[in-house]
Order: structure tokens, then C-alpha cells, then sequence
């Protein structure tokens, strides 16, 4: 089968309605730093909760000010809302295609480490590089969770469309599919992330399982400019028309 490493967002949707359950690799090796994120939130010191999300006004802190392990928790996949995710835009895809997505796409949280796009999680804020107390979280998931993840991708293919910034999370140790695009031979980050979301909408719409479906996929919008295969990694470099 084909899984899809895929980034998060700061953008996210508030409330949720899911259950609880055991996430993608177990709840208690991320105890530590749910905690931690917990104590902080809810310790009332405004300086350190800014800080921790990345925020300047404490009124705009407003939505994720709630006890992370009581918050309505809804499914990752859905719970963003950047760039990437408005273009992938699940709320529209049909029932088939969505469950797709929950269990073929994995997210890489700053909080919550490698989630499956089907796992339910609380409304949270981390802002990308940031600490968590004393914890840095691409280390303490690096650190914790990629023996885990070598075991969950071993007979699985990878197509890897996560920003450069969550390779911190997980060095992929096979062969493995990642994309590049371009827009009049520069690569543009705005367009990274729509792309991002579009190819990974078309994946879900198309159920596709494996690397070669994926290469025979033709997805508007987008041109092959070039392969290039490095080591583990082969790298197809896409022109944005």
C-alpha cells in the first residue's frame, strides 16, 4: 500500500466530535510532552503561553486556552485549515475518497508527533520550531518514534509531501517518492503547499495504492519537468502551468 507523509498547519478548526482511542504508535510514549504542552496552558502565565504559541495578544490565545485531555477532539485530517488543507478541501470529497485520507495519510504534529489522518486530537497551537517547555519536539519524536515508524512503513511504499522543516521528525530509511514544484523554474513555497494539497486530493479521489498508479496520474495544472533519483530518494520535479 501507498502512505503519505504530510505536514501539519497552523491554521486549525475549533470544537470536534470524535471518541478518544490510541493513536499511531501509542498514547503513552507522547505522555511527556502532552503533559508538559497541558501544564503550560493551563498555568495561567500568559508571557509563557504567547511564547508557546507563537502569538502576541492573549485574546487571539482564546481558543486553545482548554485542558488538552478534555477538549473535543476531532480528526486530524480535518482539523487543520492552512493552504494545503484548503485545497484539499475534504470536507467535499465523497465518503470513499475521506477514508482514504484517514488511513493512508500520516501528519507530523508539533504536538502530537506522526498521526494518522483518521486519529482524533484536541484544538492546539505550537507554533513550528518552538519548544515545549525544555522539550524540542522534532527530537523527542525523532528520538522516541522512528524505530516505530520503520516497523509501520516496512511494506508500505512512501510518498513523502511533507515542507523540509518536519524531515526533523523522521528520517525515512527506504526508498521513498517525494515532489518539487516549480513556477517559471523557481520554486515558490505558497504554491508548494496548495500543490501539496492538491496532489493529495487527487490520490484520495483516485484510491491510488501505489507509487506506479501515482506516476500514471495525470493532475491538473502540473507538468513533469524531470526525475531525479538520489540514493533512497527519487525526487519528481513538477512545472506548475
Amino acid at each position: 500500500m501507498l502512505k503519505i507523509l504530510f505536514s501539519p498547519s497552523e491554521g486549525k478548526i475549533s470544537g470536534g466530535s470524535e471518541e478518544k482511542r490510541e493513536l499511531l504508535g501509542s498514547n503513552a510514549a507522547r505522555d511527556v510532552i502532552l503533559q508538559q504542552y497541558n501544564a503550560i496552558v493551563m498555568s495561567g502565565n500568559e508571557q509563557e503561553i504567547l511564547k508557546l504559541f507563537g502569538l502576541k495578544k492573549i485574546e487571539d490565545a482564546a481558543p486553545y486556552i482548554e485542558d488538552l485531555f478534555t477538549s473535543p477532539l476531532m480528526c486530524a485530517i480535518e482539523r487543520y485549515s492552512g493552504v494545503a488543507y484548503e485545497y484539499l478541501d475534504y470536507a467535499s470529497l465523497e465518503k470513499a475518497a475521506q477514508e482514504y485520507l484517514k488511513r493512508s495519510a500520516i501528519i507530523f504534529s508539533n504536538l502530537y508527533g506522526a498521526i494518522l489522518g483518521g486519529d482524533s486530537i484536541a484544538n492546539y497551537k505550537v507554533k513550528q520550531t518552538n519548544s515545549i517547555g525544555d522539550i524540542e519536539p522534532d527530537k523527542f519524536y525523532r528520538e522516541r518514534f522512528s524505530y516505530q515508524l520503520d516497523l509501520y512503513l516496512a511494506n508500505d511504499e512512501i510518498l513523502d509531501l511533507r515542507a523540509g522543516y518536519y524531515d526533523k521528525f523522521y528520517k525515512v530509511n527506504k526508498n521513498y517518492t517525494t515532489l518539487k514544484f516549480l513556477k517559471d523554474g523557481k520554486s515558490v513555497s505558497h504554491w508548494a503547499k496548495a500543490y501539496r494539497g492538491k496532489v493529495l486530493r487527487e490520490l484520495a479521489k483516485h484510491n491510488i495504492s501505489s507509487i506506479k498508479e501515482f506516476m500514471a496520474l495525470e493532475i491538473e495544472g502540473l507538468s513533469v519537468a524531470e526525475i531525479k533519483v538520489v540514493k533512497n530518494k527519487t525526487e519528481i520535479v513538477y512545472n506548475i502551468l
